[in-house]
């Protein structure tokens, strides 16, 4: 179904004008001598209208019939013809009373307005005799009872005009440029409000966690077309104006499978490869980077379908410092992110995570991309012909992405067997949850839709206890049920032509057996997970900045030098001075300058090197 929007009628007369500029002008009151006659000496008198009124009326007729056919009369009577209350004209009577575009009327509601032009202020059973004697004077059928059922529930009840208006209204401002315009759009009418009512349902039963705002796209995965445009809460809100779907918020663990993706399609990686998921620490030009799970636990080695679907932050990580965040900034551009407008060193390692700034529409779009096989194409708001598509993704990495997302076995180390994101029919989705629980994100598909869904506040202030699968993956999954109640979702896709299906089981058996999509050519019966046993310098980082306090005493502040596995034989050598065993962790003194740690073992040998910089206290590198 296709709805418009509409900015208002052309120009016409002026409210309270009878034929503007052509009516003859009232008569004096002077020349109004009967006690019959109003003080206005232009007004109807009580008992009918004299012959020169009736005169100059004709007059002002003939004005009117100069200028105007017979069309715009009309259209200028039914703009200004006053019908009940404030609603002057047949559009606001028709939204007012019936909730419907005067289009949508059906032949009984028609009846009601036309019996309302005689007395506006009739009462239920008054205005509803006379639409029935007005069907009868047509000879045409008409349910008099029914006319009185629809007079009493229309008139008595009358819901406020704001509850009534259009339910797209920030895409009705984005598209509307001038008075009097008319845009076809692709949005479903009767999908719209459903998609509104039910995020306005879940806001309040968030609002005791501090959550007043939330938008809701819904996408048709073949065409791009917009069948759903809820960009705001409304009345929740206290920035009601905002455009939710075009408005940038940190993205959090939603950019993840495009990552992925990019691993697997440059067979860096598969979907049983088995990714590290324990303490890093990534050394940058502003300091360490030290990402965090979500629940603050580290599950050790894991497959990358698990990492992606249990949405793991430390594995995202390294697979980030595989790709190198230039390729990947790369590919979210092509992707059509055109929020990231800063250069890849700007987002850096943080980009896996989330930490850059995208739109609910560029979101959408993306994930629509993996729906539809790694091809994109631009979204449609307005009816027209699909734009072609461009392949930004392989096809294969696509697949196995988009089966990874649909995996509830793999959902399962984080989100459980039974949550928000599971449904009746095949779907793949994906939930982001971003610093201080400021947003939270669910973007997902069918094999028809996709949805995407935000919850936050537009003020920016955090919600409390919130995190994706219970702030906007239970309205993702309400959409999700309501687009296919009638049609449930169909079964899996087909592979495409380089995608197998091997079995695969690991060593040492981190997971069960099972059988893997793969690339053709990164089939793999057994996937090990080489450990490196040799201690590793964990603190500090290669290449850190370390910041001396002003505050504290020189001699009283200490780093601590830290291994990852400590081993009795293992020592620190700084700058090329023995400090101490490495088996506990060795708190030095710090010194301004530049600095080379070494871990030895006990042949002397050095095991893993570093070098940091001191900064502040007065002191000068070396």
């Amino acid at each position: 179904m296709r709805t418009a929007a509409s900015t208002g009628a052309r120009s016409r007369p002026r409210r309270g004008t009878t034929c503007g500029a052509t009516a003859p002008a009232a008569p004096a009151r002077s020349a109004c001598s009967s006690p019959r006659c109003s003080t206005s000496g232009c007004a109807l008198s009580r008992g009918g209208r004299s012959l020169a009124q009736k005169w100059r009326q004709a007059g002002a007729a003939r004005a009117l019939e100069a200028r105007w056919t017979k069309a715009e009369i009309l259209e200028a009577y039914l703009n200004l013809t006053s019908f009940r209350g404030e609603l002057v004209g047949a559009h606001a009577a028709a939204r007012g009373l019936f909730g419907k575009h005067p289009s949508g009327l059906d032949t009984d509601e028609a009846r009601l307005l036309a019996a309302l032009v005689r007395a506006p202020n009739a009462g239920a059973r008054a205005a509803a005799r006379r639409a029935c004697a007005l069907a009868a004077r047509m000879e045409a059928a008409a349910d008099c009872a029914r006319l009185e059922a629809l007079a009493a529930v229309a008139l008595a009840g009358r819901q406020p005009l704001a509850s009534r208006l259009d339910a797209a209204p920030h895409l009705a401002r984005a598209l509307l440029e001038r008075p009097g315009a008319r845009v076809a759009t692709t949005l479903d009418g009767a999908l719209q409000r459903a998609v509104r009512d039910t995020l306005l349902r879940h806001l309040l039963e968030l609002a005791k966690h501090n959550v007043e705002d939330g938008a809701v796209l819904v996408l048709d995965n073949a065409s791009g077309e917009v069948h759903a445009y809820v960009a705001s809460s409304g009345a929740l809100s206290s920035a009601a104006h905002v455009d939710g779907i075009t408005a940038r918020r940190q993205a959090g663990s939603t950019l993840k499978p495009f990552l992925y993706a990019l691993a697997i399609e440059e067979r860096w990686l598969t979907a049983a490869s088995i990714l590290d998921d324990s303490p890093l620490h990534v050394a940058t030009p502003v300091g360490l980077y030290v990402p965090q799970n979500y629940d603050r636990d580290f599950k050790g080695p894991v497959t990358l379908r698990t990492a992606l679907g249990a949405s793991l932050n430390v594995p995202a990580v390294r697979t980030l410092l595989l790709a190198g965040f230039e390729r990947f900034h790369e590919r979210l551009l092509s992707l059509g992110f055109a929020s990231l407008t800063e250069p890849a060193a700007h987002y850096g390692y943080a980009l896996a995570l989330g930490g850059a700034d995208v739109t609910l529409l560029e979101l959408a779009n993306a994930y629509r991309t993996l729906a539809n096989g790694g091809e994109w194409s631009p979204v449609r708001i307005t009816p027209g012909a699909p734009d072609a598509r461009r392949r930004v993704v392989s096809a294969g990495a696509a697949h196995v992405i988009s089966d990874i997302l649909a995996d509830s076995g793999a959902r399962a180390p984080t989100f459980g067997l039974a949550s928000a994101l599971d449904l009746p029919f095949r779907a793949a989705v994906k939930t982001g949850t971003s610093k201080d629980m400021r947003d939270n994100w669910a973007v997902g598909f069918s094999d028809r839709y996709t949805v995407a869904v935000w919850v936050g506040n537009f003020s920016g202030s955090p919600m409390w206890d919130v995190s994706g699968v219970s702030g906007a993956a239970p309205v993702w999954n309400a959409v999700m049920r309501h687009l296919h109640r009638d049609a449930p979702g169909g079964p899996p896709p087909a592979p495409p032509a380089d995608v197998r299906r091997a079995r695969v089981r690991f060593a040492p058996a981190i997971e069960p057996p099972r059988t893997e999509l793969f690339l053709a050519g990164t089939e793999t019966a057994v996937v090990r997970f080489a450990t490196d046993a040799r201690p590793r310098i964990a603190y500090p980082g290669h290449g850190a900045i370390l910041a001396l306090d002003p505050d504290i005493p020189a001699a009283q502040q200490r780093i601590a030098l830290a291994a990852t596995t400590p081993r009795d034989g293992f020592a620190w050598k700084l700058d090329g001075e023995r400090l101490g065993a490495a088996s506990t962790p060795a708190l030095w003194r710090p010194r301004p300058g530049r600095h080379r740690l070494a871990l030895i073992d006990e042949h002397e040998r050095e095991v893993d090197v570093v070098g940091f910089e001191v900064r502040g206290g007065g002191g000068s590198g070396r």
